[in-house]
């Protein structure tokens, strides 16, 4: 092993605000105090209950994927397990997550910032 995964940061033009969509569908803290970096108007992170930290990054030019478009490539997806599929399409809709489409056991939403992820029923594995 070379290193340990510290977070997984996405690009975005309003990173408190994804922080908290985030939150939103996976729980967890934003913003927490933590000594690995500092928070601001650019940065914005999660703690997600299962440890995983999930940061936001403001880029000014930021241009959101288009999938399944392969000139705007989603550059990665998180695939999200759920209890209750109807409920978390609500929620997430709710919080400003754009449907785009089924496929299979998965429901493929994009973050109020574009990245594509995926819903998926608990019972089934990716």
């Amino acid at each position: 092993m070379l290193g340990t995964l510290q977070c997984v940061v996405l690009d975005c033009h309003y990173p408190a605000a994804l922080a908290r969509f985030y939150a939103v569908l996976l729980g967890g803290e934003v913003d927490r105090p933590d000594p690995r970096w500092s928070l601001d108007e650019g940065w914005s992170t999660l703690h997600t209950p299962g440890g995983l930290v999930l940061a936001f990054q403001r880029v000014e030019d930021f241009h959101p994927p288009q999938w399944p478009d392969p000139l705007h490539p989603q550059q990665l997806h998180l695939d999200v397990e759920v209890v209750d599929l109807a409920a978390a399409e609500r929620e997430v809709t709710a919080h400003g997550a754009a449907f785009l489409r089924r496929e299979g056991g998965w429901v493929i939403y994009a973050d109020p910032a574009g990245h594509p992820f995926c819903l998926l029923p608990a019972h089934q594995r990716s």
